[in-house]
């Protein structure tokens, strides 16, 4: 068993670390995963690639989950707690929310190119009501959750 949602932040404080890295985007490189009933993209940002392209990117990928689902409950990922790996908490954030209607699954991940030291890693969980967050929350924050390979 796994905990997989044991690091919630407010969605302020995940736009402020965001925006953080944006401040010395020469150090990252990463992608964005989007995952909604009927969509999926993923995009990537290596070096080379324009800041303020990517940057756009992001926002509006954040600003179109908050006008389809305003409840965000986000989670931060950090290697020296052993967190559970970006992927498999998105995993389990789709497999376990396929029962509420509208749900967004975002991940963010930039990566430091000097040293992971400075990486973010976010998992944003988007719902349609505050019910549904709170049902979430309650059921899976901080909690083991049996394998979900099944």
């Amino acid at each position: 068993m796994t905990i997989y949602f044991k690091a919630g932040i407010s969605d302020e404080m995940a736009l402020g670390m965001i925006e953080r890295c944006f401040s010395d985007a020469n150090d990252y490189d990463g992608y964005l995963d989007i995952f909604a009933d009927y969509t999926e993209k993923t995009v990537s940002w290596s070096k080379g690639r324009s800041v303020e392209e990517f940057k756009d990117q992001i926002t509006e990928a954040l600003r179109a989950a908050w006008e389809a689902s305003p409840f965000w409950q986000v989670y931060e990922r950090r290697e020296e707690r052993d967190d559970a790996g970006t992927n498999e908490i998105r995993r389990a954030a789709i497999a376990l929310t396929r029962t509420y209607g509208g749900v967004v699954v975002i991940t963010l991940s930039l990566l430091g190119r000097r040293s992971s030291a400075n990486d973010l890693e976010l998992v944003f969980v988007c719902f349609q009501e505050d019910a549904q967050r709170r049902n979430f929350r309650v059921r899976y924050d901080g909690k083991f959750i049996p394998s979900l390979n099944a």
